[in-house]
């Protein structure tokens, strides 16, 4: 059959998973690997920026897995600072233009692989391109925050969305003495909550200090005489800023993928089968924030962008390409996150999400600690759960609380992924011992209350 090549579109996690897994399974001179990024760095933990830019990791290099250098030493023929302008699926090519010389070639594949990543959603409002108006979407955006920080120290700060980003980029401005106000459109920080255990984290968030706006629609970013940003407007404020941070989410990157007409999803997402290869294409594939996944408990496609989740499609995708066999069966939707001592968690379905697809369900909220309640260092924490009427299954958890919350989650996730009922989950036999757990583990005291609730609603 002779020497294929495979070309990747994106240099971060999906796309260099995929193509060092594709390199494991079958050497270079069975495949050639030509990946394209229109970057200055590969591989790297965008999930890391609001610790780099709050001084948590010191410097920028810590958060790059692996340089173009050592990808290259792979036989990985990685090209930086080149951008694919356009993609030819009938005849096999995709056309890239260097970004430092500006010169444009074609280049073929037998294989190809999409991992074109996601964009900051930032919306066509006066003054959203103003010098001081931050993204952090990539290392370069945060080397960009970065110079701006060191000309306003001390100052302040508007952050414009109250998500992951937002209130993780809040945070890492507090922590270098700025400032902080939170501008949300909801009425409750994170969205990915329901709104009553978004209250939990505005409430903390007054209380380090951080000012949280909700029903704030951003109309504007107003700039001074030298052009710099120096106030956001909303329909009834202006609220100073020295630099503002858009935290307003992301969408996929699929523009390339659009205009060759390979299928996109509701959210704009790319459309895969369980192998990562794109609906209707043999020799196409794409994986991370450029693509829609299957959510478990709904049924439904969903957009998700998470690096685990990039890394496990790229996985996918170079067992697939290399000749092996991998699939991606989907997510049940957990994320966890921070505002300085405050952890927040999410799996599963809200409430809004389970009334979308038809779910009858009920829900319970129960004040735990993470430790026995004697034990010195006993945080408390609240775990919230909705489970589907009549079966008992659950359906979603939400936790926020101090130190020892987040990763409780885990537990939901897992039995979410199994199908298991509140029944089943308070019945699992759990590590316990007083540093680590009261007797019963709160996420089992949700699901006992669960449990009661379920057979309630049901009379008896």
């Amino acid at each position: 059959m002779g020497q294929q090549r495979l070309v990747v579109i994106g240099g971060d996690a999906a796309g260099m998973s995929a193509a060092s897994q594709a390199r494991r399974l079958k050497g270079p001179e069975e495949l050639e690997i030509v990946a394209f990024e229109r970057g200055h760095f590969s591989s790297y933990s965008a999930c890391g920026i609001p610790y780099w830019v709050g001084g948590e990791v010191q410097e920028r290099d810590e958060l790059i897995a692996r340089s173009p250098e050592e990808h290259r030493k792979r036989d990985i023929d990685l090209r930086m600072r080149t951008e694919v302008t356009g993609l030819d699926l009938a005849g096999q090519r995709v056309r890239t233009r260097d970004l430092g010389s500006g010169s444009e070639s074609w280049t073929g594949f037998d294989k190809l692989v999409v991992a074109t990543g996601a964009r900051p959603v930032r919306p066509p409002l006066p003054g959203i391109d103003a010098p001081g108006v931050h993204g952090v979407q990539t290392l370069g955006d945060g080397q960009a925050l970065l110079d701006t920080l060191s000309g306003t120290e001390g100052g302040r700060a508007v952050v414009v969305g109250a998500g992951y980003i937002g209130v993780e980029m809040a945070e890492a401005l507090l922590n270098r003495g700025y400032e902080v106000t939170v501008l949300n459109r909801g009425e409750q920080p994170m969205s990915t909550l329901d709104p009553d255990m978004g209250r939990l984290v505005h409430e903390a968030m007054d209380g380090l200090g951080i000012t949280t706006v909700g029903g704030a629609d951003v109309t504007g970013v107003l700039t001074g005489a030298d052009g710099r940003v120096r106030a956001v407007a909303t329909e009834d404020a202006e609220y100073p800023a020295d630099v503002v941070i858009l935290g307003m989410g992301v969408e996929p990157e699929t523009t390339l993928a659009r205009e060759a007409g390979l299928p996109v999803g509701e959210y704009g997402g790319l459309l895969t089968d369980l192998a990562m290869r794109v609906r209707g294409q043999e020799n196409v594939w794409a994986g991370g924030d450029c693509v829609e996944v299957l959510d478990l408990v709904s049924g439904r496609e969903r957009h998700i962008p998470l690096g685990t989740h990039a890394n496990k499609h790229g996985q996918v995708i170079g067992a697939n390409v290399g000749g092996g066999y991998g699939t991606f069966p989907g997510v049940v939707g957990t994320a966890v996150s921070k505002v300085c001592s405050l952890e927040i968690a999410r799996t599963g379905l809200r409430e809004k999400d389970a009334h979308a697809v038809g779910l009858r369900f009920v829900t319970v909220t129960v004040e735990s600690t993470s430790r026995a309640g004697y034990y010195p260092g006993a945080a408390p924490m609240t775990v919230k759960m909705i489970a589907e009427r009549r079966t008992g299954r659950l359906l979603g958890t939400q936790i926020v609380g101090r130190e020892g919350a987040a990763k409780r989650v885990d537990i939901a996730a897992v039995a979410l992924t199994a199908g298991m009922t509140v029944e089943q989950v308070a019945a699992l036999d759990l590590g316990y011992a007083p540093p680590f757990s009261p007797v019963w583990d709160p996420v089992q005291v949700a699901a006992r209350k669960a449990v009661a609730a379920v057979r309630e609603a049901e009379g008896g």
